[in-house]
């Protein structure tokens, strides 16, 4: 058949012109086809990652790049208060550009447990005019120890004082620096949160009691694979294995139960909040890659009450001064996993995942 054509000379008809009646579209008519298009959110996507970039580079390198103490806690016992210890601090003092925190002790024993409940970084006991003895803990913070020792050979030279250092509580020889124990509370905060996302991305349809349980069963064997190929494979540190399997449990859940919380309150935007909550604020601020002494002061406070301090702490605490746990680190632990998990259950219905409860029924 033949196509239709326009007049005797049989030309086709000439497409009209793009836009309503061959109009050019509008300004708003443009923008509002843009916010109903794909390309919106993929350039706010373009702008938050290009933020994020240098948000995160620029929190690591804020608090580690430079670690300065600022304030260490330290213990003192003998002859400190004559001439030559007060001349001794000082010294030190100067050297570090620091302030010395210091707590005198009747014995060494006692100092020794202050060093063990981590309420010192280091010991400080005077032998009159003879000579100093200066006990760090490599433990507590292996770069706070390091500058310690440093400082204190640096100053009984300048002194002409016989200064003996000595490590009472040495660092692991499968980890001289004391960062596998940050590297497994990193990897149990992001494993935790990913694998909230990929149950709200492969598992939408869970419901609320579903979604907690399998979170929990992620944690488990998630806490569990850490443990066992950091220690029983690698052999990188000795682990108190049932309890640092527990608290990397205990921080996945917390991770992950986190990213559900904000996925409830802000749908997809979920990843920002849990972003700058656990990798830009609480990793930096964990203690585990720079000791707290050494970080600048507002994150040193602040990320002893965070998910990642929390869990570094908790671990370092099981793994060096395994009879002085405390109880703290486990209480912000918990606390941020019951506040998010309330949070998800009482505004459940917000969830953006789930299934109706009831039987389907069959098509009418």
């Amino acid at each position: 058949m033949d196509e239709p054509s326009d007049g005797p000379s049989g030309a086709q008809r000439t497409p009209p012109p793009h836009g309503a009646h061959g109009r050019v579209p509008s300004g708003r008519e443009r923008w509002r086809a843009f916010k109903e298009s794909p390309f919106l959110p993929a350039t706010v996507l373009v702008l938050i990652l290009a933020a994020a970039a240098g948000l995160f580079a620029g929190s690591y390198t804020y608090s580690m790049a430079d670690p300065t103490p600022r304030h260490v806690p330290a213990a003192v016992v003998g002859a400190h208060d004559s001439a030559r210890g007060r001349a001794f601090v000082d010294g030190m003092e100067q050297a570090l550009d620091a302030t010395l925190a210091l707590t005198s002790y009747d014995t060494y024993a006692e100092a020794k447990e202050s060093v063990d409940e981590q309420r010192a970084f280091a010991i400080l006991d005077v032998h009159g005019r003879e000579r100093v003895t200066l006990s760090v803990s490599g433990a507590s913070g292996a770069s706070v120890a390091q500058l310690l020792a440093e400082a204190g050979e640096s100053v009984g030279q300048k002194l002409r004082i016989p200064v003996t250092v000595r490590d009472v509580t040495p660092m692991q020889p499968g980890d001289p620096r004391g960062l596998a124990i940050f590297y497994i509370s990193l990897a149990a905060v992001i494993i935790g949160f990913v694998g909230a996302i990929q149950l709200s991305v492969h598992a939408r349809s869970l419901n609320p009691l579903e979604r907690v349980g399998f979170t929990v069963a992620y944690a488990l064997l998630g806490g569990f694979a850490i443990a066992a190929v950091v220690d029983w494979w690698l052999g990188a540190v000795d682990l108190p294995f049932v309890a640092s399997w527990l608290i990397l449990a205990l921080t996945m859940f917390t991770s992950g139960m986190v990213f559900t919380m904000f996925n409830t309150l802000f749908g997809r935007w979920a990843m920002l909040p849990t972003w700058g909550l656990m990798v830009l604020l609480g990793n930096p601020s964990s203690g585990g890659a720079v000791s707290w002494p050494l970080l600048p002061s507002p994150l040193g406070a602040i990320g002893q009450w965070l998910p990642p301090g929390a869990s570094v702490n908790a671990q370092h605490t099981a793994v060096y001064f395994g009879g002085h746990q405390h109880v703290f680190p486990f209480l912000v632990l918990a606390g941020w996993a019951l506040v998010s998990s309330g949070v998800f259950w009482f505004w459940r219905h917000r969830h953006p995942g789930g299934r109706p409860v009831g039987p389907a029924h069959a098509a009418e």
